[in-house]
C-alpha cells in the first residue's frame, strides 16, 4: 500500500476483523484484497461508481458493522460488496464525497457512464398527418 491510504478495513465478524479481505481507498481507487495463500486484488477507480448503498442488519446495528453495495459502470463487476466494515453510514458518506471530488477533478460527465448517444444529438423527423 502506498502513503495516499484513505481508508482501511476488514471483512468483520461481529465486531471482531477477523477476515483475509481487506478494503481500501487508495489514489482514487477502491481496492479490495482477498485471500491467505492465494490472494486477488481487485481494483476499481472512483469516478466509476454510480451508486452506493448500505444495508445494515440487527446485529449490524448492535456490532457497528454493516455492508457497502457499491454499483459500479464497469463491464467485469458492476456490483461489489463490501462486508461488515465498521461505521458504514460513515463510509458511505465518505465514499460519496470522494466519487464526486474525483469526478469534478477528471471533468467526468454522464456521457462516459451512459454512451456517446445522447439525448440532445437525436434528430427527429416530423412527418405531416396529411
Amino acid at each position: 500500500m502506498s502513503d495516499n491510504l484513505i481508508w482501511e478495513d476488514r471483512k468483520h465478524f461481529m465486531w471482531f476483523p477477523w477476515s483475509f479481505t481487506k478494503y481500501y481507498i487508495e489514489n482514487e481507487r477502491l481496492m479490495i484484497e482477498a485471500g491467505l495463500l492465494r490472494t486477488t486484488l481487485d481494483e476499481t477507480l472512483l469516478y466509476r461508481i454510480v451508486d452506493v448503498t448500505m444495508v445494515q442488519t440487527l446485529a449490524g446495528k448492535i456490532f457497528g458493522t454493516g455492508d457497502l453495495i457499491v454499483k459500479t459502470k464497469v463491464d467485469s463487476n458492476p456490483e461489489i460488496v463490501l462486508k461488515n466494515i465498521s461505521a458504514p453510514k460513515r463510509v458511505r458518506s465518505m465514499l460519496s464525497e470522494m466519487v464526486e471530488d474525483c469526478r469534478q477533478r477528471k471533468n467526468v460527465v454522464g456521457r462516459e457512464f451512459y454512451g456517446e448517444h445522447s439525448y440532445e444529438e437525436e434528430e427527429y423527423t416530423y412527418e405531416d398527418d396529411d
